[in-house]
């Protein structure tokens, strides 16, 4: 999806024009891959612009940078401000949120320690991630040859930069085979997580996601679910989940920041079909709560101009 530009990256600290937010060709992360990253999204509201589980995301960013040793030069109270500032500044009414924390430049070899912690802070307008009418008509799926890494090689629990090149390799072979996304399982065999996305299918009237230990990374839009889900009266399940269960689920779909929630019309062309009456309570639920038209949800939303 093309890239629109902003007015302004926060950067440290400053806010600078987008053409001048650069790093140095021998940025230590641009090398060897280790850095933390989170997606976020502003949704207008009537009462403007609101970013939805903004702290949530923070707080996740600086457990991603713990895990691989980064200590963030900055609070989770001034990021948050960080990005409000972002989405205030550059003056949108929704849009799509990046931290990134990575390693600058000054040092060089596999020991990241000594390298100094850079942060920065993006917004742009950023539509429906896997095309407009996936919201509604579903996607069409496959499970990639592409193993997600093990828990023990690369923690799923960190948002790691480099950890992403496993879901490209993924997300690449599914879009050459004619599919929108591709499925990834553990080294164990069982069902993992999209290249991007949580997945969810649903049986004898239960949703079911498969767990962290399958390699699949604890989503925020994941909690949002499991949430309405509770409140909906819908049984909510963590648990394996084997390829085949995909082929027979009585609907399937998939969250995530950037994809939101989006049905699975078929896996490895197994029909699911139109989306069914539990994806469709959870659709409606989730997008009244980020356009700020559920009050029992408000926490959720942190507005930009309060």
């Amino acid at each position: 999806m093309a890239l629109e530009t902003a007015e302004k990256i926060w950067m440290n600290g400053d806010l600078v024009d987008w053409d001048d937010a650069t790093v140095h060709v021998l940025t230590h992360t641009l090398h060897y891959g280790n850095g933390v990253f989170e997606g976020i999204r502003a949704y207008e509201t009537d009462t403007g612009p609101a970013v939805f589980q903004l702290r949530p995301h923070i707080e996740r960013l600086f457990q991603s940078a713990k895990i691989l040793y980064i200590d963030i030069p900055w609070t989770v109270d001034q990021l948050v401000e960080g990005v409000l500032d972002t989405v205030r500044v550059n003056g949108f009414s929704s849009c799509y949120i990046r931290p990134l924390v990575y390693l600058g430049y000054g040092e060089m070899g596999l020991n990241p320690l000594d390298c100094k912690v850079e942060v920065s802070i993006s917004c742009w307008p950023w539509g429906a991630y896997l095309g407009d009418e996936s919201l509604e008509k579903g996607v069409r799926l496959m499970i990639s040859s592409w193993q997600r890494h093990d828990p023990n090689a690369m923690p799923p629990a960190a948002k790691g930069v480099g950890h992403y090149v496993n879901s490209q390799m993924a997300k690449v072979q599914a879009i050459k085979s004619g599919y929108e996304e591709a499925i990834l399982l553990s080294p164990q065999g069982y069902v993992s997580e999209c290249t991007g996305e949580n997945l969810f299918i649903v049986r004898e009237g239960k949703i079911i996601t498969p767990p962290s230990s399958a390699g699949a990374l604890e989503g925020i839009t994941q909690k949002t679910v499991r949430k309405i889900a509770e409140d909906l009266d819908i049984p909510y399940i963590q648990g394996n989940i084997l390829r085949s269960d995909l082929y027979i689920a009585e609907e399937a779909f998939l969250s995530g920041t950037a994809a939101e929630i989006v049905p699975i019309r078929s896996v490895d062309d197994r029909e699911i079909g139109d989306r069914g009456p539990i994806t469709k309570a959870i659709q409606e639920v989730y997008f009244d709560v980020v356009r700020g038209k559920r009050p029992e949800y408000e926490s959720w939303n942190e507005y930009v101009n309060p």
